[in-house]
């Protein structure tokens, strides 16, 4: 489980490493940091989607992927995406690099999320243990499902996740093939 006082990588507009922050400082702030996603497919092809817990510092309850975190400072983005999927999911399984993305966006709490995100993808068909204090709930959900509910309730969902599915849904309905 994380904590409010982690460390955060602040880095430039190519990845590279400008030092480190508290996490809430630099949400707070806005400072660009890097941070790192993990998708999750079934063997059928479905997304494995988590309503982050009420009692996140920001964007409580709302769906978002499997996984969203911080990298620790000299822990690579690969390394992160590992940990805190197990952590918060209960889940291992092999992760390999998806896509990059950066985003800057108001969040809950008057915070500011400006992230450089290492977006991961992996398959699992196994047992979903997750955090209660990470995650509200979870479940398999179909692209096209997810689309249409994303068309009707877009405020459901984290400003990330619809960033994703926005900016590289050509990429993530390839990979949710197998």
């Amino acid at each position: 489980m994380t904590t409010d006082n982690d460390l955060v990588v602040l880095v430039d507009a190519s990845d590279a490493a400008m030092g480190t922050a508290d996490k809430l400082d630099a949400h707070r702030r806005g400072l660009r940091h890097r941070a790192i996603s993990a998708l999750v497919r079934n063997a059928a092809g479905e997304f494995l989607l988590q309503r982050r817990a009420l009692g996140k510092y920001h964007s409580g309850g709302l769906w978002t992927n499997a996984c969203c975190s911080h990298p620790r400072p000299d822990e690579s983005p690969g390394d992160a995406a590992h940990r805190r999927l197990r952590e918060e999911m209960g889940v291992a399984c092999r992760l390999d690099p998806m896509f990059l993305v950066h985003y800057r966006a108001d969040v809950s709490g008057g915070l500011i999320e400006n992230e450089l995100v290492h977006v991961f993808g992996g398959t699992h068909d196994g047992a979903i243990t997750p955090d209660p204090a990470e995650v509200g709930e979870w479940k398999w959900m179909t692209l096209d499902a997810l689309e249409a509910d994303l068309k009707a309730r877009p405020e459901a969902y984290t400003v990330w996740f619809r960033k994703y599915l926005g900016e590289n849904r050509a990429a993530i309905a390839e990979w949710l093939k197998g």
